[in-house]
C-alpha cells in the first residue's frame, strides 16, 4: 500500500468516478484503474462498485475512506511541521472560506495577514459550509471558516463573529426601503429559501423559525439552492428573501436590490472558524487563526459604504 494508491482511492471516492479522478491526478484511466486493483487486492475486499452516475463505495470502501483521508491527512500534518523548522512563519496555511464571506472584513485580515508574513503562502479555496467542514476534516486545508458551528467531534469549532440576515426585496417593491412593523403585510409574497438539510444548523431551518416566529410559517417558500438565483429572481420581482448581509452588498450599491427593516424578522447567522482537533498547525496557521479570531467580521461594502456618507472635511475660511 503506496501513497498513490491511497491519493488514487480518495480521488475517486470524493470526485465519483474514475474518469474525474484521471483528470484530477493527471494519469491514464487505464494506471487509475490499476491502483485501485492493486489497493484492493492488498485489502481482499472490493472497495468500489459501479452505478449509474458513476463510482459507488461499498461498505469496505466506505470504512476505508475514514482511515484512507487520515493517513493522508497526517502525512501533509508531517510535511508542514518539517517546513514549519525554518520558521514560524514559514510554510502553506491553506483556508477553505464561505464564498460570501470573502464580502466581510475578512479579506482585509487576509491581505494583513500576507503582507505581514511574506513567507507563508496563503492558498484559499472557497466552498459551501458542508464542504469546507469536509475539506478540514479531511486534511486538505489546516483552517475553514463557515457559517454555523460543526458538531463533527473531529474538528474545533469556534464562533468568531455573527452576521445579519436582512430581508431582502426588489427595488420597485412596494417595501423597498422602508421600516414595516406588521410581517402579515408579507404574507402574499413568494418567499425564497436554500433547501432543507438535516442538520438543524442551517439558512434553511433559521429561515422557517423566523418566519414562524413572525407567524409567517404557512407563506409560499420557494426552495432555490443558489444564493446567487435567489437574488437574481429577487431582482426580477419574483419573491423576497432572508439573506446573509455580505451576500448582497455589491447589488446595494447599485440599486438593484433593497432591504425591508421588519424587527420581528431580524436575526443572525453565526460565523465559526474549524480546524482539525488532534491536526498540526503550524506557527503561521495560528497566527491566522489569532487574526481572524480576534478582529469583528462585518461587511466590507456596507462600511465604505458609511464612510462615504460622511462629510468631508472643510478648511475654514
Amino acid at each position: 500500500m503506496n501513497l498513490h494508491e491511497l491519493q488514487t482511492f480518495v480521488s475517486i471516492a470524493q470526485l465519483g468516478g474514475v474518469t474525474r479522478a484521471a483528470g484530477q491526478l493527471h494519469r491514464s484511466q487505464p494506471a487509475i484503474t490499476r491502483r485501485i486493483k492493486l489497493l484492493e487486492d492488498q485489502l481482499g475486499a472490493p472497495l468500489f462498485e459501479r452505478g449509474p452516475g458513476g463510482s459507488i463505495l461499498t461498505e469496505a470502501g466506505r470504512t476505508f475512506l475514514h482511515y484512507a483521508e487520515a493517513m493522508l491527512a497526517a502525512l501533509k500534518d508531517g510535511t508542514q511541521a518539517v517546513q514549519a523548522l525554518q520558521g514560524a512563519d514559514h510554510g502553506v496555511v491553506s483556508l477553505a472560506i464561505v464564498g460570501t464571506l470573502a464580502g466581510t472584513t475578512i479579506l482585509e485580515q487576509l491581505r494583513r495577514f500576507s503582507d505581514q508574513h511574506r513567507n507563508a503562502r496563503l492558498e484559499l479555496r472557497t466552498a459551501n459550509s458542508f464542504e469546507v467542514s469536509d475539506a478540514v476534516r479531511r486534511g486538505e486545508v489546516s483552517l475553514g471558516l463557515r457559517y454555523f458551528a460543526d458538531p463533527s467531534p473531529e474538528l474545533v469549532s469556534q464562533q468568531i463573529a455573527e452576521e445579519s440576515l436582512l430581508v431582502v426585496c426588489s427595488a420597485q417593491h412596494k417595501w423597498a426601503g422602508k421600516r414595516l412593523r406588521d410581517p402579515q403585510e408579507l404574507r402574499s409574497d413568494q418567499w425564497f429559501a436554500l433547501p432543507m438539510t438535516r442538520h438543524r444548523g442551517s439558512f434553511a431551518h433559521l429561515v422557517a423559525r423566523q418566519l414562524a416566529s413572525a407567524r409567517l410559517d404557512d407563506v409560499a417558500v420557494m426552495t432555490i439552492d443558489s444564493l446567487t438565483a435567489q437574488k437574481r429572481l429577487i431582482e426580477a420581482g419574483i419573491g423576497i428573501a432572508l439573506l446573509p448581509e455580505s451576500s448582497i452588498q455589491e447589488e446595494l450599491r447599485l440599486g438593484t436590490l433593497q432591504t425591508i427593516d421588519i424587527p420581528r424578522l431580524q436575526t443572525t447567522v453565526p460565523i465559526h472558524v474549524l480546524y482539525r482537533k488532534n491536526g498540526y498547525l503550524s506557527g503561521a496557521s495560528r497566527t491566522l487563526l489569532a487574526i481572524i479570531s480576534n478582529v469583528p467580521v462585518r461587511p466590507t461594502a456596507a462600511r465604505r459604504g458609511r464612510e462615504r456618507k460622511s462629510p468631508p472635511n472643510r478648511k475654514r475660511k
